[in-house]
């Protein structure tokens, strides 16, 4: 059984109404970001991939890996992407006080210095409301998601991250993919389907303002 909704209920969106879900477009325009990189192999060829299409998309980094593979992540930069925190060991909010919360984002953030953008999106979408309203009093912006692709769902095919993107994107929409090794085998067979539908159906993937 799926525990996770695959298009966030508006509901959410009511209650949590300071996290940025979607963008309200007339346009033909979709958000598409990427969790968990920079890693070798992988975030190139998402990169890759993005170029075919001209399309562009927010990469949601970890510090840890930022240290690691720093010209993976200058990679990203130089090809005009946006990028977003994503903490510096990837850490659950609920499970983790706030203090050491705050002081990781802090840590990734120093990596960070050069971007004018202060995106955070939290893993696994677990974020204390303690933790929340401390990042946006550091002004940061927390960018949740509309759609999921579930790439990083071991249990579900390629073809099932397509049709959960493709049947529930709309104008406006952001989207979740994941640069790591888990979704790999699911995003290599996906992504390019996705990007190639939505070019041709018209719409623009744009990189988060």
């Amino acid at each position: 059984m799926r525990y996770y909704p695959i298009k966030i209920p508006k509901i959410f969106k009511f209650i949590f109404n300071k996290w940025t879900w979607n963008f309200s477009s007339h346009k033909k325009e979709i958000y598409l970001t990427f969790d968990d990189g920079p890693l070798p192999v992988i975030t190139p060829w998402v990169l890759e991939q993005l170029n075919i299409y001209n399309a562009k998309a927010t990469f949601f980094c970890i510090g840890e890996n930022i240290h690691k593979h720093p010209e993976v992540f200058q990679k990203v930069i130089s090809e005009n992407h946006s990028i977003g925190n994503h903490t510096y060991h990837h850490l659950n909010g609920w499970k983790t006080k706030d203090v050491d919360y705050i002081k990781n984002v802090r840590s990734t953030e120093k990596l960070l210095s050069n971007q004018s953008q202060r995106l955070f999106r939290p893993p696994f979408g677990k974020i204390k409301i303690s933790q929340s309203r401390k990042l946006r009093e550091l002004g940061y912006q927390i960018v949740m998601w509309e759609v999921l692709s579930a790439d990083f769902d071991q249990k579900l095919s390629a073809r099932e991250c397509v049709e959960n993107v493709l049947k529930n994107v709309k104008n406006g929409s952001i989207v979740v993919f994941h640069d790591s090794e888990k979704s790999f085998p699911r995003l290599k067979e996906s992504l390019p389907i996705i990007l190639k539908t939505l070019k041709d159906n018209g719409y623009v993937c744009k990189a988060i303002p």
